[in-house]
């Protein structure tokens, strides 16, 4: 069993998101490393970019200071090759397609697997360009992760068909960042994948609250939280750590309440 799979296997998955190097590099290290003592099945690790356009401005910001820190991909890569050292919980980058680019796509791959990383989420890659990175996701035992929208509608079926690790449900239209309310499209999406294929679906972008994760579990495989998590760490900076930890048990215990 992959270590993608085992993050689903205990039942719901908390699934938190953090851009690597904000505030520093060494934060990040150890929010990682105390989110998966708090409950964090699976982390999510934001490689920062100048222009991160499904982010809304709490992650941009977030991806902002953490380039003014001197962040860079081979440093990112160097704090996961740490963490593996002492954690086994699942790590996956989440990058846009240009920085993978720019780096080398089978350099990236190669130096990602060697670290210790397990998926990838390319939230501007199209499905249909996705034959540029697969082969080296194969290559290389990564699992790319398909992201659908409510806007996907009759391309899920084909899209969950294909899809590695977990499918990437995202909430709502727009940006990330936080929200009031999450609609019923993340439950029509879930039902529409699972008629397809039977692979686990986390929902993202804009939960917040214990009760929305709750909500959320009812259907979901998995909750993804990432500018909840984010603003705490841009209002502590580097004594985030204790709020963060909190705040990842709140919400595990919240989706814990839904048992099979």
């Amino acid at each position: 069993m992959s270590r993608v799979e085992q993050a689903f296997a205990k039942g719901k998955a908390l699934i938190p998101f953090i851009t690597a190097g904000d505030p520093d590099l060494k934060t990040t290290e150890q929010l990682i490393l105390e989110m998966a003592r708090a409950g964090a099945d699976l982390i999510e690790l934001g490689i920062p970019f100048s222009d991160p356009i499904a982010e809304g401005p709490v992650i941009q910001r977030a991806s902002m200071r953490a380039l003014q820190a001197g962040t860079t991909t081979d440093k990112i890569l160097a704090l996961v090759s740490r963490v593996r050292e002492k954690s086994d919980v699942p790590l996956a980058f989440v990058t846009y397609i240009n920085p993978i680019f720019a780096f080398g796509i089978e350099r990236f791959m190669h130096n990602s697997r060697e670290a210790g990383i397990d998926a990838l989420i390319i939230p501007d890659l199209p499905f249909e360009e996705k034959g540029e990175i697969l082969p080296y996701c194969r290559e290389y035992g990564i699992d790319l992760i398909s992201m659908i929208a409510p806007t996907s509608k009759e391309r899920i079926s084909i899209i969950a068909q294909e899809a590695q690790g977990f499918v990437y449900c995202v909430s709502s239209l727009g940006v990330t960042g936080v929200r009031e309310k999450i609609g019923t499209e993340a439950e029509n999406m879930v039902a529409m994948v699972k008629a397809v294929k039977d692979i686990p679906c986390a929902v993202g972008f804009g939960i917040a609250s214990p009760e929305q994760a709750w909500q959320i579990s009812q259907t979901a495989d998995g909750v993804i939280v990432g500018s909840a998590i984010m603003q705490i760490v841009e209002q502590y900076g580097a004594g985030c750590i204790p709020q963060v930890s909190a705040y990842i048990r709140q919400m595990k215990q919240a989706i814990n309440q839904h048992k099979d």
